[in-house]
């Protein structure tokens, strides 16, 4: 394995894991900072230089207090971070920050207040909303840059100093950039990279300064990528914090060419730009178009260009028990494109029903 995927293979295992807690010159704790969601403004934790690290379930794991405080009715990956919280596994949390980019995180959110006013016993770290919106309205817009700058004033608030927004926002736009790129590598025939080795690239739990490097490392080596010639797959649906399903659908001799949730080719938005805080809530406004933001049309034409940019061979839309939304929008997203489609509906968490994946190619004169 090239030195830069086998660092980045290192990082992403070590996703969920918080990073030290340094002390600075005069002793100052730096605060630990977990974040969930697809909406975190991830410039604004990088500017108030917290160490910050988005937090994951696990599917191996127990979720019995999870399923206690939020109900089995809720998707599971939620279920899963609140059970992982309550149980310590990510070590000592100073804040919890949660974007509403979907029911269940709101869900959670609410959970984590509670606790912490009716059971103080438990502990729960200090908990933060960041509620941006996305309907197409001024009032909208408006309402999120107020939302953007109680955010950024809380955080200075925190840490004692002012943000270096455009430092941060810089940063990030430059991984982004770097990503791209590095999607381009999946995207070739034959894809250089998997879909499995895609998701620990892009969420490699390093600081945005140390990503950077080894994407740029990465890039400069990609001259000696192998090549992965299956099935090409473009996943829709629910997100995967974990790489199990990829694991599992990759296993059978297909390659994941992309994907539309927020640990994988979402995070390839447009840059932020200069602007500071106005640009940064006009980038989080406009969204990319999860099932539980956008419209079955907006879907629809998303995954037409997705699947024509990817050159996939099958489109997979996949969603969670817990989490219908994705099934929703699947009868819009067959009719908009040209290859064979299957549903996968209410999945166990990390699990992946690969028989459903056995349709015929669209050559093949047995098709339907």
């Amino acid at each position: 394995m090239l030195a830069a995927m086998a660092a980045l293979e290192e990082a992403y295992a070590r996703r969920g894991a918080p990073p030290s807690a340094a002390a600075g010159r005069a002793g100052d704790r730096t605060p630990v900072v977990g974040y969930v969601g697809a909406d975190m403004p991830v410039e604004l934790l990088t500017a108030a230089g917290v160490r910050a690290f988005r937090l994951t379930g696990d599917p191996a794991s127990d979720s019995a207090l999870g399923d206690r405080y939020l109900g089995r009715g809720v998707d599971p990956m939620a279920r899963s971070v609140l059970a992982r919280l309550l149980a310590g596994s990510f070590g000592e949390l100073d804040r919890v920050v949660v974007s509403h980019d979907c029911e269940a995180s709101l869900r959670l959110f609410y959970a984590l207040r509670e606790l912490g006013r009716v059971e103080p016993g438990m502990r729960p770290p200090e908990v933060y909303l960041v509620d941006i919106l996305h309907l197409p309205h001024r009032t909208t817009a408006r309402y999120n840059r107020r939302r953007i700058g109680e955010f950024a004033a809380r955080l200075e608030a925190w840490t004692g100093r002012p943000l270096d927004l455009a430092g941060a926002v810089a940063a990030h736009d430059e991984r982004r950039r770097l990503l791209a790129a590095v999607a381009e590598l999946r995207r070739a025939v034959p894809a250089r990279l998997t879909g499995r080795q895609f998701l620990a690239v892009a969420n490699a739990a390093l600081p945005v300064d140390e990503h950077i490097a080894l994407l740029e490392r990465l890039l400069a080596e990609a001259g000696r990528l192998g090549e992965h010639t299956g099935r090409r797959v473009f996943l829709s649906g629910s997100d995967h914090d974990t790489p199990h399903v990829y694991e599992a659908i990759e296993s059978e001799g297909h390659v994941i060419v992309g994907e539309d949730h927020s640990f994988g080719d979402l995070l390839l938005r447009e840059p932020v730009g200069a602007g500071g805080l106005d640009a940064l809530a006009e980038h989080y406004h406009h969204g990319g178009p999860t099932a539980h933001r956008a419209t079955a049309s907006e879907r629809a034409a998303h995954a037409a260009t997705a699947v024509r940019r990817c050159r996939a061979e099958l489109f997979v839309a996949y969603s969670r028990a817990g989490d219908e939304a994705p099934a929703w929008d699947f009868p819009a997203q067959r009719a908009a494109i040209d290859i064979p489609a299957v549903s996968l509906e209410r999945q166990e968490y990390g699990r992946a029903d690969l028989a459903a994946l056995a349709v015929p190619r669209k050559e093949d004169p047995c098709a339907v």
